[in-house]
């Protein structure tokens, strides 16, 4: 074993596989009872979690911050390894090691950083995350990336191109665990959209005029949308004082009222406009 992958290995014992109550995936220890994995991994409140050498433990979903889609579990967890993360991004070339436990055992990869920040939509926001080579098995998803030197780069999240992996850079996850821990989640209306250069053409397509905005194909049963009166087909063009000239617009505008209790939205229906009052949610689990 190269003398370069030991800093990493005394990661091992804080990566955590995920059982009952969960996807196949697992997660990191980060401390103070605590362990941060990725919300698809999740199918209920609570799950197993699996320290090497230890029995399962029941655990607990805090919650799951929407934005990045991140959560946090409280489990007994507290004799797992301190954590060092990462305070900037790696740069290309780097070496990086995974590690995962995809419910088979402890399982470390070598790779590289394949590509200098990436920027990717990420549940609509946009967000820089790290490519890499070191490849892992189906079911490590929520993993750890680390630096040659132990420190933790991130979690592996996404698969991307054949032989390469995304991972979200640990400031990223940090605050997403700080917003968790702290009970704020940035808003969420609970629509999908339409970007406004595909809206335009279906608007001139019935006649209707060229106007900026954001299409809304469907809105989520229950959601602040549904609430406020939001419809399929509505033309969404301002929130608060702020025009909305695409998808950037809407969450630089929503994450900038983190914490308000509602915004003004103005829709366009058909030709008519409609000024809506929209409760804000922050998506707590």
């Amino acid at each position: 074993m190269s003398q370069v992958t030991v800093p990493a290995l005394a990661l091992a014992e804080s990566v955590v596989a995920l059982g009952r109550g969960a996807r196949r995936g697992c997660g990191l220890a980060i401390g103070s009872g605590h362990v941060v994995t990725l919300a698809a991994r999740l199918v209920s409140d609570r799950v197993e979690t699996l320290l090497p050498g230890q029995p399962p433990r029941d655990a607990r979903v805090i919650g799951i911050d929407r934005a990045l889609g991140v959560a946090v579990l409280d489990a007994a967890v507290d004799d797992a390894p301190a954590v060092r993360w990462a305070e900037t991004l790696p740069q290309i070339d780097a070496t990086v090691f995974a590690l995962g436990d995809p419910g088979t055992g402890l399982r470390v990869t070598q790779g590289s950083v394949s590509a200098g920040p990436l920027t990717i939509r990420v549940n609509g926001r946009q967000l820089e995350v790290i490519e890499h080579t070191a490849p892992m098995p189906r079911g490590a998803g929520g993993g750890p990336l680390v630096d040659d030197a132990g420190a933790v780069l991130g979690l592996n999240a996404l698969l991307g191109d054949p032989g390469f992996l995304f991972a979200l850079p640990s400031t990223a996850v940090r605050a997403a665990i700080g917003r968790v821990l702290e009970g704020r989640h940035p808003p969420t209306l609970g629509v999908a959209l339409i970007p406004p250069a595909a809206a335009r053409k279906m608007r001139r397509a019935v006649g209707l005029p060229d106007r900026d905005g954001l299409l809304v194909r469907a809105v989520q049963d229950d959601s602040p949308a549904a609430i406020a009166g939001v419809l399929a087909g509505d033309l969404i063009v301002r929130l608060d004082d702020v025009e909305l000239r695409d998808i950037d617009d809407l969450y630089a505008a929503l994450d900038a009222r983190t914490g308000a209790a509602s915004v003004d939205l103005r829709v366009v229906r058909a030709a008519a406009e409609a000024d809506l009052t929209l409760p804000l949610s922050g998506g707590r689990r």
